[in-house]
């Protein structure tokens, strides 16, 4: 009986894996099929004339350039606001804090659409224009809120004796943030960071909206889909996914090498103490 269970497991695995990977074998092959089609079917002969035609559209490089000066700045500014927002909401209690998170989080549960007209009706009455700019502000509006609620979580660990200890001892609050309690958000800090910038690179609804006369990626892609599409976009597609896998397993192998490292580093100090003893 276990055994079938096992078997059906595995089946069941197999097919989801199946599901989920074959638009992406479909997608990897029509970027090297000899065919104006973004299809496999006929398949007429390997090429690599799509990376080609790919690397000469000058309007890619720009907007990629555009893509990633957006992710960054959004990451410089939604990591603070997102930070300070989690910092105040875990200092407030009772009614207070539950009003003010409620706040925080609705822009996640808002249409991007909305949030980007939104963006460009309220800052054009400052007679701000469109532009990229527009585009880091409106993204930084609801992408904040993912890193706020990454380092409430993060802060749901931390002793606050810890703070209460430096501050008997003489720190000053800096110090305590400083040195105790950035240190402790680190790893929220990271992955908020992460996810603000693959949140960005990916947004299409505020950018549309905000973006001025400005390419980004998505923007590119979606002009791409309207005028007609190419196998280079298969072929964009294929070599993002590429480097998301690298970066994927880089992350895996380095996390790897310091747990193997920390291990040794206990494994010593284990030693060295039945060695005194």
């Amino acid at each position: 009986m276990n055994s079938n269970r096992r078997i059906l497991g595995h089946l069941y695995m197999a097919a989801f894996l199946f599901y989920l990977m074959l638009p992406l074998f479909v997608m990897a092959g029509a970027a090297f099929n000899d065919s104006k089609l973004p299809t496999i079917i006929p398949w007429k002969g390997f090429t690599d004339r799509w990376f080609i035609e790919l690397w000469n559209d000058n309007r890619i490089w720009g907007a990629i350039g555009n893509t990633l000066l957006v992710a960054l700045a959004v990451v410089v500014i939604a990591v603070p606001v997102g930070t300070a927002g989690a910092i105040l909401v875990n200092s407030i209690s009772g009614r207070v804090r539950s009003i003010l998170y409620g706040l925080m989080v609705a822009p996640i549960l808002i249409p991007g659409v909305v949030i980007g007209i939104s963006t460009l009706l309220f800052w054009n009455q400052f007679s701000v224009g469109s532009g990229l700019h527009l585009s880091v502000l409106g993204q930084v509006s609801y992408i904040a809120s993912f890193v706020m609620l990454l380092v409430l979580a993060r802060l749901q660990s931390f002793d606050q004796g810890l703070e209460e200890a430096a501050l008997d001892l003489g720190a000053s609050h800096s110090q305590v943030m400083r040195r105790i309690l950035l240190p402790h958000l680190y790893p929220a800090l990271g992955a908020g960071a992460a996810i603000s910038f693959f949140q960005s690179i990916e947004n299409f609804n505020v950018t549309l909206f905000t973006r001025g006369g400005a390419d980004t990626l998505t923007v590119y892609v979606f002009s791409k889909v309207r005028s007609g599409i190419t196998p280079s976009i298969n072929a964009l597609a294929l070599i993002m996914i590429l480097l998301t896998l690298a970066a994927a397993i880089w992350y895996e192998l380095n996390r790897r090498r310091k747990e193997r490292v920390e291990s040794a580093r206990e494994a010593e100090a284990r030693r060295a103490e039945a060695a005194e003893m």
